[in-house]
């Protein structure tokens, strides 16, 4: 079997496509590049709309924790302090558990104990606590003149809020924004070893690496594979925010432009 009737076989197997069969000997490179690449569909699956939820979840709890509303700020503070200071892999645990609890007495929420909607949800809201606090923090650092120039210019409420605050606090905060986007899409790979079971075997990546792994009893193949995806991944990553960075800071001269930097989260 040439390398590219590897590639038609096994390409899109993570999403049900194509040969349902794993290979079972004379495992080749191309073999564990495809399938291994197969399973990163997932794992972009999991970041990319963890993020995109997660973003406007984080906007409504750093508003909530800078709110002057007793209730508002206990909620949103709650919320980040439970996620912020729980490990991800105890929240994929006992929210597997609740899921499959609600399924077996109420019938309703099935999807849920399954990888591809239980787990995402998890994502979504550790993601949003964490940026959330990263958000609450740029906006606390919004410069008190911008304000003040919104109000003489007549802004108020909802006109001032979306035209000079939350430009603003996103200028502040993308930085360090960029970084959890980054460790949200390695944290994706936890998702194997959370308890959440992959439907049809259709896993990640790390579902094909841990596999070729096994059979090979040699794992300084697939795991380095699994790694230079990732690091793929996160160039790409850097790319877009970089582009969005840019973008956010337009109006200020070159020389002024904050910059990206990747600084890896070496405890979560």
């Amino acid at each position: 079997m040439s390398c590219w009737d590897t590639i038609a076989d096994y390409g899109l197997r993570s999403l049900g496509i194509g040969e349902r069969l794993l290979p079972r000997e004379d495992f080749t490179l191309c073999q564990q590049f495809t399938l291994i690449g197969s399973g990163m569909l997932w794992n972009i699956y999991f970041g990319t709309l963890a993020l995109i939820t997660g973003f406007f979840l984080a906007t409504a709890v750093a508003l909530g924790k800078a709110s002057r509303n007793r209730v508002l700020r206990k909620l949103s503070e709650w919320f980040i302090f439970v996620f912020r200071g729980s490990p991800l892999f105890i929240q994929f645990f006992f929210a597997y558990f609740l899921f499959l609890l609600l399924k077996q007495s109420t019938g309703m929420f099935s999807a849920l104990s399954y990888a591809w909607a239980g787990a995402l949800v998890v994502l979504f809201l550790n993601t949003a606590a964490y940026t959330g606090e990263i958000f609450y923090g740029a906006l606390q650092s919004v410069p008190k003149g911008d304000v003040e120039a919104a109000d003489a210019y007549g802004m108020s409420g909802w006109s001032r809020f979306r035209r000079v605050i939350w430009p603003t606090m996103l200028r502040l905060a993308w930085p360090a924004y960029t970084n959890e986007a980054i460790f949200l899409f390695h944290a994706t790979t936890l998702v194997f070893f959370s308890g959440f079971p992959a439907l049809q075997q259709k896993g990640d990546a790390l579902y094909y690496a841990s596999y070729f792994a096994d059979k090979t009893f040699n794992p300084f193949v697939p795991y380095p594979i699994l790694a230079g995806y990732f690091i793929l991944l996160t160039l790409l990553i850097v790319s877009i925010f970089g582009l969005i960075n840019r973008r956010l800071n337009r109006h200020l001269p070159q020389d002024r432009r904050p910059r990206l930097k990747f600084r890896p989260n070496l405890l979560r």
